[in-house]
């Protein structure tokens, strides 16, 4: 019903910046929230940023200063601007959004995962 498609992870140097890029679609009726999850090797996906509809933003502790969030609410997109870039931020990086949908059924709620952008910082 929702479908996210990720772009703009890659390999970057220590330091330096990556752009992350989540367009949603379907038979969406509003997005609530969308933000950014990440998961690296041997361990729990974890939030990363979360924006409301409204524009407030919701960051865990390790990239507050470095990442920002955004969003269009007219093009349903969700962007991530990530600089100052470390080693330990290597994951795999994946869009989220709460939405409410409409079907034939009716409208309905729910969680929609994108399939994952790798991103990988090392010299």
């Amino acid at each position: 019903q929702v479908q996210l498609v990720e772009s703009g992870g890659g390999l970057v140097q220590p330091g330096g910046s990556l752009r992350l890029s989540c367009a949603a679609s379907g038979s969406i009726f509003i997005i609530n929230v969308m933000g950014w999850y990440r998961q690296a090797p041997g361990k729990q996906r974890e939030l990363v940023a979360t924006i409301t509809s409204g524009g407030s933003t919701n960051y865990v502790d390790s990239v507050k200063g470095r990442f920002t969030i955004s969003r269009d609410n007219t093009k349903n997109t969700v962007t991530l601007q990530m600089n100052s870039l470390k080693p330990e931020d290597t994951a795999v990086y994946y869009c989220n959004c709460n939405a409410k949908v409409i079907s034939r059924r009716g409208f309905s709620v729910d969680d929609y995962w994108g399939q994952g952008t790798q991103v990988t910082v090392s010299a």
